[in-house]
């Protein structure tokens, strides 16, 4: 017969549940389940809240509102700091524009009239500071739901504090996080940003491209920074990319004329004069 005391079984960590056994579950072999659970977690949550579509937007988590920017300046004494701080004084210029963005957007596209509990071109952003948490912002400004779709990093990101509570995620895959980002945006906005912007961006480029995502617009805001950052003409010319790819983009530089672009090439705004 068993030695084994009651005890000693109890402690066993087979006695658990297997959704009570997070050292299980944190398993390589159970890598596939945890991918399952990531995408049905997001999807059912959007589900419950009446998500139909999104309005991405993309930008650097380093740009500071212009309250920020307006305290480094004042704080800078050396000339180095001096001239870092005009620098994030023109940058909060993106932060603003973006916030102003995320309440237009808000407003008529429909985050604010849902249509038989579905909303639509609800903001949604990577959930962290910087041009993330200004559209964001702006969207809680207009009182209208938006998602915050966080990744967790070594150095850790913590959710900005606009995004609905019950819209904001957190993902250990990328791949899963950026799957939720496209799978049911009707537009993309791109703010200036280093290489996580860039990664999304070509992420939805390649994808609208290849046509693997439906055709939706994307504009890139800060048209001196686009072209100086990336010369697509250069892909024409070399023959990398045909010409009609130029047309999957524009360029604006007010939130006003990012709303005119992203009409133009073809969102739909469910206002709620439509309901």
């Amino acid at each position: 017969m068993p030695t084994t005391g009651d005890n000693d079984r109890d402690r066993s960590r087979s006695v658990l549940l297997a959704v009570e056994d997070s050292e299980f579950l944190l398993r390589d072999e159970l890598r596939g389940v945890r991918f399952q659970l990531e995408y049905s977690k997001a999807e059912l949550l959007l589900r419950d809240w009446g998500i139909r579509s999104t309005l991405i937007v993309f930008g650097s988590a380093h740009t500071p509102s212009p309250e920020q920017a307006q305290a480094a300046r004042a704080a800078a004494l050396s000339e180095q700091e001096i001239a870092d701080a005009e620098r994030l004084l023109r940058q909060s210029v993106f932060y603003q524009q973006a916030r102003e963005l995320g309440h237009i957007v808000s407003e008529r596209g429909g985050a604010l009239a849902p249509q038989h509990r579905w909303r639509d071109n609800v903001i949604a952003t990577g959930g962290g500071p910087g041009i993330m948490e200004a559209a964001n912002r702006g969207a809680y400004e207009a009182g209208a739901p938006s998602i915050g779709f966080n990744i967790t990093l070594p150095a850790e990101q913590q959710p900005n504090p606009y995004t609905t509570p019950e819209l904001t995620f957190r993902f250990h895959y990328f791949a899963m996080r950026k799957m939720h980002l496209a799978m049911r945006a009707n537009a993309l906005v791109v703010f200036p940003g280093g290489f996580g912007t860039l990664d999304e961006l070509f992420e939805i480029l390649t994808l609208v491209q290849t046509g693997k995502a439906r055709k939706a617009p994307i504009v890139l805001f800060g048209e001196s920074y686009w072209r100086e950052l990336i010369n697509f003409d250069l892909l024409v010319r070399e023959g990398m990319a045909e010409s009609e790819t130029l047309s999957l983009f524009a360029y604006a530089d007010t939130a006003e004329d990012v709303w005119a672009a992203l009409v133009r090439l073809g969102l739909h705004a469910h206002t709620p004069d439509e309901r």
